[in-house]
């Protein structure tokens, strides 16, 4: 893309936007130096800036009919009042275990080997007048002689081996025109100068809650999944801003 006149002071604007983000972190940083990591506190995860409910299709309303001397009722999912969570506030209990590998090893290997002689014995008589104009005689028979010689070699292999197992309680947000539960579990762990954070979000069924108000994490649709940590430990292992800023710039 051509430079503009104004290509300068656009850079110019978002190298200040990077110094300033970083200069507000570093102040941050400065001023927990010598104190642990402050927790989140417990809020209202439908007032956060950015929370957005759910929209999903959904089945056309069903008006209930009541039938006279039934003690069933049309879309009733139990008979029995049970004690699992069911709306807006409830709480329930979440069991991750993922055990997660993969292996991939692929191999590439190509060779090209290609030659080309060519000549030129007749040229409309004019075959033997070639040494007037080249410097040196030349034969006609050959004129062009090329080789070409290529070869590639790529490898690549990736080993993963993930493993969490975490039991987090979770609180149901939103419940949607299905009757499906929209669930949010965050956890939060300090031990000394670092925090492990956990979040957990998606869409659950009441059928597949258990008696004991428990689900598996195989059992939530879109499901979110967040672990990781701050505190000084993490800080230590992140390159620096400087460094992230080159990774991205830099093209070579």
């Amino acid at each position: 893309m051509p430079l503009t006149r104004s290509s300068p002071a656009r850079l110019g604007l978002c190298l200040g936007l990077v110094l300033a983000l970083g200069a507000c972190n570093a102040v941050n940083r400065l001023a927990t130096i010598g104190t642990p990591p402050p927790l989140s506190p417990v809020t209202n995860p439908t007032q956060q800036p950015g929370y957005r409910t759910v929209s999903l299709p959904m089945p056309d309303p069903e008006e209930p009919t009541h039938m006279a001397n039934s003690l069933w009722r049309q879309g009733a999912r139990a008979f029995f009042k049970d004690q699992r969570a069911a709306r807006i506030g409830d709480i329930l209990t979440v069991q991750i275990a993922i055990d997660d590998k993969a292996n991939f090893d692929n191999a590439t290997e190509r060779t090209r080997t290609s030659t080309e002689n060519n000549g030129i014995t007749n040229l409309l008589g004019y075959e033997g007048s070639l040494g007037r104009i080249l410097p040196q005689a030349v034969n006609p028979a050959s004129l062009l002689n090329m080789n070409g010689n290529s070869a590639q070699t790529g490898e690549g292999k990736i080993e993963r081996n993930e493993s969490i197992n975490v039991t987090v309680a979770a609180i149901i947000t939103q419940v949607l025109p299905n009757g499906n539960l929209v669930i949010q579990g965050r956890q939060e762990v300090r031990v000394n100068f670092e925090v492990r954070e956990f979040l957990i979000t998606g869409i659950v069924r009441p059928e597949d809650i258990s008696s004991t108000n428990i689900v598996r994490h195989t059992q939530i649709a879109e499901a979110r999944i967040s672990y990781g940590g701050r505190g000084q430990i993490t800080d230590y292992q992140q390159p620096r801003y400087g460094q992230q800023v080159l990774d991205v710039l830099f093209p070579f």
